[in-house]
């Protein structure tokens, strides 16, 4: 009871808290973005593999084990296996030189920055909805919309293991009203999915392309489960801006061929993200700015 009352009181020490706790769960969210795709792939080549009725010959007992936990972290260079040490966020990377202990090979600095990134943002969390609940799912949806941003980027997946338990957990945060009214995040999962679905249709029907993936509808879903239908348009159309804007970028300036397609779900997810901090505010601004044009 002390504890809880010492951070209600005092916000820089229950932000510090939250900024480490961000660090230790950002170092998790490498793993799931690393192994979670890899964990996909090969429960795909076991199911085909069944399917087809033969053996699968790349399975062993070290794949059988391979998840978030099992087995250690390894050098992808070298193979050394991570210790205890060289795994603390952040603080690792700058003791190392961004280098593996063993082989000296270069460590990408996105481990770093993604333990950063996650650390950022939940204390971003705890500042704005302060010691309460809110804080408390808030950081779980972020964490989740880290991961799926960044495996979106790697592989243009946005896995079902990660949207759809999520989807429930929004609504059923929303059963106490913790941001929205249940009436409200039912819609907004189900207005969610159809408004993309509808979307991909359209543009298939009239280029015979198909623009966008279903991971992309089941991120949308998630995301109007938990922020409730009313967020939907300012989700779709911050992701549309930036992506369009991130999109003339690349082909302007990196080459990017515009038959090559690029990862909507990371833009969805720093909309949603931006409409969970201050969604309401911005609506609110508009409304005001579009009353006294009037």
């Amino acid at each position: 009871m002390y504890l809880i009352t010492f951070f209600q009181t005092n916000a820089l020490a229950f932000n510090i808290v939250i900024f480490i706790f961000g660090l230790l769960i950002g170092s998790f969210i490498n793993v799931v973005i690393y192994r979670l795709p890899k964990m996909m792939e090969r429960s795909w080549r076991r199911e085909c593999c069944a399917l087809l009725n033969i053996d699968d010959k790349g399975s062993s007992d070290e794949n059988d084990r391979y998840g978030l936990v099992t087995p250690r972290s390894r050098c992808p260079a070298c193979g050394h296996k991570i210790s205890a040490w060289e795994n603390i966020p952040v603080i690792s990377y700058l003791i190392l030189r961004g280098k593996c202990f063993e082989c000296k090979k270069t460590i990408s600095l996105r481990y770093p920055l993604v333990e950063l990134l996650s650390a950022g943002m939940s204390c971003a969390i705890a500042i704005h909805f302060g010691w309460s609940l809110q804080t408390l799912a808030g950081m779980s949806l972020t964490w989740a919309l880290i991961s799926l941003s960044f495996i979106d980027y790697d592989t243009q997946f946005l896995p079902d293991d990660i949207t759809l338990p999520f989807l429930w957990l929004g609504i059923i945060c929303n059963m106490f009203g913790l941001f929205t009214d249940i009436f409200s995040s039912l819609f907004g999962a189900i207005l969610g999915y159809l408004s993309l679905w509808s979307i991909y249709i359209i543009f298939k029907f009239i280029t015979g392309k198909e623009g966008m993936g279903y991971g992309d509808f089941k991120l949308l879903s998630m995301l109007g489960a938990w922020l409730g239908w009313q967020m939907l348009p300012l989700i779709i159309i911050l992701s549309s801006f930036v992506g369009a804007a991130v999109g003339v970028g690349l082909i302007l300036f990196r080459g990017h061929k515009k038959s090559q397609p690029i990862p909507f779900g990371p833009y969805l997810a720093m909309a949603g993200w931006i409409a969970l901090i201050a969604g309401k505010d911005i609506v609110h601004a508009y409304f005001s700015w579009s009353l006294n044009l009037l």
